[in-house]
């Protein structure tokens, strides 16, 4: 199949052996289903920044805000290691044209939501976003993100898939650059737009009123 979208994915969720008990979360969905639409680009944080399989397990641990990355037996800080991996993969991915990303949930270096963060104590005292994850959002805070666990709801899933195929015509758009094209843009995608983030609908009057801004900020928050 010829042009098809291109989204990051966890490596795990399309059966890579690379989770720290060497194992995999193979989704059969996304990887036989969806996969027969998508060019996958996988990829595995811990592995490309060049830990083992099977490896020690890691956690965040501190504060909500600015959680750090450690070895859960060892206590070994990653915090930076990953961080200067990320920055480096997330400008490979600049050039590799994605539509959207898939993430692992609750991983801690790639869940979106939901990942425990520790205190002192082996007790969890908030959830955030992995470190991985939470990079990647702010590099790329209008490409589409989900992770496996809220694709299992079929609303959801449908949500995803539309915005990643309104991302992917806006991209394709950027290039026309005219006021008319923007604002023929907005109108074809107004209502599609309206039922994927619900709640947008009266900004699109005022921005195709002022065609120079041309963000899409307005239908591709991630929710």
């Amino acid at each position: 199949m010829k042009d098809r979208i291109k989204l990051g994915i966890s490596a795990c969720l399309l059966g890579e052996k690379v989770r720290y008990d060497g194992g995999h979360k193979l989704d059969r969905y996304l990887k036989d289903t969806l996969g027969q639409f998508i060019e996958w680009v996988p990829v595995c944080p811990e592995v490309e920044s060049g830990l083992p399989v099977p490896r020690e397990a890691m956690r965040l641990v501190g504060s909500l805000e600015v959680p750090r990355l450690l070895k859960s037996r060892s206590g070994e800080d990653y915090t930076d290691h990953m961080l200067r991996w990320a920055e480096k993969r997330l400008s490979e991915f600049e050039r590799e044209d994605l539509c959207g990303f898939i993430f692992k949930s609750k991983s801690p270096s790639s869940g979106l939501r939901g990942v425990k963060v520790y205190g002192s104590s082996d007790i969890p005292r908030h959830t955030g976003t992995g470190i991985f994850a939470k990079a990647f959002m702010e590099k790329f805070p209008y490409t589409p993100v989900e992770d496996d666990g809220r694709l299992s709801d079929p609303d959801l899933r449908e949500n995803f898939i539309e915005r990643v195929f309104i991302f992917k015509r806006w991209k394709e758009f950027r290039g026309k650059g005219s006021a008319r094209d923007l604002i023929e843009f907005h109108t074809g995608h107004k209502l599609l737009s309206s039922r994927t983030v619900p709640g947008i609908t009266a900004p699109w009057g005022t921005l195709s009123r002022t065609p120079k801004n041309t963000s899409p900020i307005f239908f591709m928050q991630n929710t």
